[in-house]
Parts: structure tokens; sequence; C-alpha cells
């Protein structure tokens, strides 16, 4: 049986005993299988260990609704979407650096117990040893935010802040657009429509990092890019020519997106935006796009 894309319940050995693994089979090789389980957390089970297995449903059952989640959590999830060239773990945490192609891939996401006494000097330490200003991506407001506030981080003052992070759940999807494209590469024409791209090699290596991910565009006027990752599929980088804009090509750029992540198993989405940007508010809005949380960047003093 093939079971690339099939989801997948394994048990199998693991250290002195069992561990059972749910998910969906991203590869399967003769070294085991990768499998991506609901969150986007990424397994793999070696060849020789697996002690039983059996195909599960392709679409179970919707667990709990997207707004759910807490924004820890979510902070994980939106990291696999958009993942860097090096992350290292600091106890939950994760430092992450892509030779600084955008805040999210070159900031320390912070989440859970960092097993350390001295986070602040251990972010620290990460990026000045990679020629990074040290930065860290933080919910707003929450226990860590003003632990580092007191520590003397202060926002960033080159870039945006922060952001908001929406919600919805992925019902009643509208259908793709016939002319939209979606490839599983970012090409030259796509990347010169994104417009944050400095080193093309590295921006590929953060866009194209997650093992489903598209490119959507329509013509050469608007683009977009969606990735999905366990259930979760994550909108960004909805750009439309000047000269095209009013026409709904966005609109039709996200009916696409949202179309293809269904296709491809996710029930809930997520994307990122500047709090002010009202009209990427107003575009999301309809398709049922809630805020969740907001996260700020800051910087060591």
């Amino acid at each position: 049986m093939d079971l690339v894309g099939r989801r997948v319940s394994v048990r199998h050995r693991s250290g002195d005993g069992a561990r059972d693994v749910v998910g969906r089979v991203l590869s399967a090789e003769p070294d085991g299988l990768r499998i991506e389980r609901r969150d986007g957390e990424l397994a793999f089970v070696p060849a020789g260990t697996v002690l039983a297995m059996r195909v599960v449903p392709d679409r179970p059952a919707r667990t709990r609704p997207a707004a759910a989640i807490s924004a820890e959590d979510l902070t994980r999830v939106t990291s696999r979407g958009w993942p860097a060239t090096a992350s290292v773990p600091l106890g939950a945490w994760e430092l992450r650096a892509a030779s600084g192609f955008t805040g999210r891939a070159n900031s320390a996401a912070v989440h859970g117990d960092p097993g350390t006494d001295d986070p602040f000097g251990a972010v620290v330490d990460f990026y000045r040893a990679r020629d990074l200003r040290p930065l860290v991506q933080i919910v707003e407001d929450s226990a860590w935010h003003l632990r580092f506030v007191e520590a003397g981080w202060v926002g960033v003052t080159d870039q945006p802040p922060g952001a908001i992070v929406q919600v919805a759940d992925l019902r009643d999807v509208p259908a793709a657009d016939p002319e939209a494209i979606v490839a599983d590469h970012a090409t030259d024409g796509w990347l010169r429509h994104y417009g944050r791209v400095r080193d093309a090699s590295t921006a590929r290596a953060v866009l194209e990092g997650p093992a489903t991910v598209g490119f959507v565009s329509i013509g050469d006027a608007a683009i977009g890019r969606v990735v999905v990752t366990g259930e979760w599929a994550g909108l960004a980088a909805v750009e439309v020519d000047p000269a095209h804009r009013r026409q709904g090509l966005a609109r039709r750029i996200v009916e696409t997106s949202l179309a293809w992540a269904a296709a491809h198993g996710a029930d809930k989405a997520y994307l990122q935006t500047m709090r002010d940007n009202h009209p990427a508010i107003a575009l999301y809005a309809p398709f049922g796009f809630r805020t969740h949380h907001a996260y700020r960047y800051l910087t060591a003093p």
C-alpha cells in the first residue's frame, strides 16, 4: 500500500517502551516514515521499529474550533508554517535565524518554559553569534512580555513592532479561481511581486521550507502563499500589483488559497497582519477571520 498522503496510527518501539504517532505520512523511505501530526509537528518512525499500524480516516471530525487554541500553541503552529533556516530549541522556545529575511524567521519564538535561568542571555548569545540583532517574538501582555520589559528589552523602531494573528474555521470553503495557478515553488516572478527579498536563495529556503506549500498567482498581477501544517493552513504574502488593484484580485487569491488548503487537509486557518492594516482586515473578514491575539517584537537593550 502507498502510504504517502494517508493518515495513519503507528505504534513503534521507542527507548524501553512504545510510542504512538497519529498523522499524515509525508514520506516513506527505506530508513522509516516521516509523519506530520495534526498540529504540524513532525515525527520520524525508524524502519524496523513499527509494532502496529493502521490507516485512519483522512478527515477526522473537528475536535475544537480554531479560536480555542492557546496563543502559545498557535505561535508554534505559525512558526512551522514559516520555518527559519536555522532553528535551535531553548527549552520550549525556538531560536530562529535566516540571515535577516523577515522578523518571524529571525526572532526567538517565546512559548512555554525556556529551561534555563538566563533565557535573556541565551537569546542574546544566539543572535550575536550570527551577527543578527537579538530579537524575540512574544505574545502581547503575556507573563513573558512583562518579564522582558522589566529586563529592559524594548520595541523595535525600524520595522512594525508587532502584528495581530487572526484565525478562522474552514467552513463553506469557496471554489478556487479558474485563472489562478498554484505552484509548489516560488518563481522569480512571484518573488519580484513579494518585494521583500534581498537574497533569493534564503527567501526560497524559508518560503519553500514546509512540506505542503503553494504559491498562488493570477497572471502577472497578484500573488499569495498558502501553507498547510497538520490541520492548520497559513495565508501570507497576498500582494496585488498597483496597476491592477480594486479589481477583486486579492479576494480571488484568498479564495484559491483556502480551497487549496482544504483540499490538502486543513480545517482551520490563520494569518498575520498589522493591526492598522484595515484593507487587509476587511479583505479577510468575509471568510470568517477574527483576531486571536497580538504579538510584539522586542530587542535587547
